[in-house]
């Protein structure tokens, strides 16, 4: 295929997964009661907290967004979605994988090349992509890649490359996140993260849709923003733990604006087109306000972007998937519609892509399951009418 004449290429079908238990902040007013009483003292609350500026200084846009969840334990965090004992990240990927392929009408023999971004995979030094070719089946290549929470936007880059050069004509790419893996129950920290999977199929799309433009930088002002440790897990073994930096949330906030404009200004251009030409925004939503934040500091209206924060708090790289997914399912957006994309991850990469949407079919819908107080093997709050309105809207009401 190598010789064919550079084409378009773009998503043509989606699918999300998420796990079993479903989590909301009353789990840890019953159980860790003290701890949210004096949450302002814990990890959470230092990450995101009001920062000391000179007199007479105007706040950013990033922590004017922030201010309104200052008084929330929980930062806005109001549902959470989590690996039950034994699930795994291959349980997810897999589900979304056979979601997105079912939904295009493709078999695993009419893929050419698999993407996998699985952050944490299910064992260490070595992602999944070889365990899901072999559960899909597949005959064809599949390699990982890692870049944090902007895996699945930089995924749909590197897949609509691939296609467009003429090396491969039907990639799939599947992107994970188990952020509950890496946090204990008692530390707040595991608040306002989640799990899940999104799936989707990249091929040869009609002149003027699919990706028009991209742009990736490299996000060294964060790194070591968030650290990952072995820890002794108290039988003998070892888990892991996140740590947040004494200086992640200084190095939030003075990174957030211009990794965001600096992205977004060179995807537009390589796309030729200007932010007003672009229909709706799928923002990556690490903190209940950064798709406010990312809409206030590039201009961008309300009703022209959407959040899924709420439903599933930070899922890392899967939130590009689930936020347009539920997007479309909601018909917030369409075919025809241009969309902006962008992620930032810590120690990774800032990603923004620029894509005409065609007919993306979707695979079946994550129902949620009922909410769970069971303790979890590995897990070790924007106020809740956010969520309301995102049910109401997806059950019929503001279309």
């Amino acid at each position: 295929m190598g010789g064919e004449a550079r084409r378009r290429a773009g998503m043509t079908a989606l699918a999300v997964a998420f796990p079993s238990v479903r989590r909301t902040n009353e789990h840890w007013r019953r159980h860790h009661a003290a701890k949210v009483q004096e949450a302002e003292q814990l990890t959470l609350a230092k990450l995101w907290s009001a920062p000391e500026r000179a007199a007479g200084a105007e706040p950013s846009a990033f922590e004017r967004t922030m201010f309104p969840y200052l008084e929330d334990p929980f930062r806005g965090a109001v549902e959470r979605r989590l690996r039950a004992p034994g699930e795994r990240a291959l349980s997810m990927e897999l589900e979304a994988a056979r979601g997105a392929l079912g939904a295009a009408g493709v078999s695993t023999e009419q893929v050419d090349l698999t993407l996998v971004t699985s952050f944490v995979g299910d064992r260490f030094g070595v992602g999944d992509a070889a365990y899901l070719a072999d559960a899909l089946g597949l005959t064809t290549p599949a390699w990982n890649y890692e870049t944090a929470c902007s895996g699945s936007v930089v995924g749909l880059h590197m897949a609509a490359s691939l296609v467009s050069s003429g090396e491969y004509g039907r990639v799939l790419v599947v992107a994970s996140t188990s952020n509950s893996v890496q946090v204990v129950d008692d530390d707040s920290l595991g608040w306002f993260v989640g799990d899940g999977a999104g799936a989707f199929v990249v091929e040869p799309v009609a002149e003027g849709y699919g990706v028009l433009g991209h742009a990736t930088l490299n996000s060294v002002g964060t790194n070591d923003m968030f650290v990952i440790h072995s820890v002794p897990d108290g039988a003998g073994g070892t888990r892991l733990c996140t740590r947040a930096n004494e200086r992640a949330a200084e190095m939030a906030r003075d990174t957030a604006e211009p990794y965001l404009r600096a992205t977004v200004s060179a995807a537009l251009a390589r796309a030729s087109v200007v932010l007003g030409d672009v229909d709706f925004w799928v923002f990556n939503t690490p903190n209940a306000w950064y798709a406010d934040f990312c809409a206030l500091a590039l201009g961008v209206a309300p009703g022209r972007y959407h959040s899924v924060y709420p439903r599933y708090a930070n899922i890392g790289a899967a939130l590009m998937p689930a936020t347009l997914y539920h997007a479309l399912h909601e018909r917030r957006v369409g075919p025809g519609a241009l969309v902006g994309m962008y992620s930032i991850g810590s120690t990774s990469t800032a990603s923004a892509v620029i894509a005409r949407l065609g007919e993306v079919a979707l695979g079946p819908y994550p129902e949620p399951p009922p909410v769970s107080d069971e303790p979890t093997q590995e897990v070790r709050g924007a106020p809740a009418r956010a969520l309301e309105r995102s049910r109401t809207n997806e059950e019929g009401g503001d279309r």
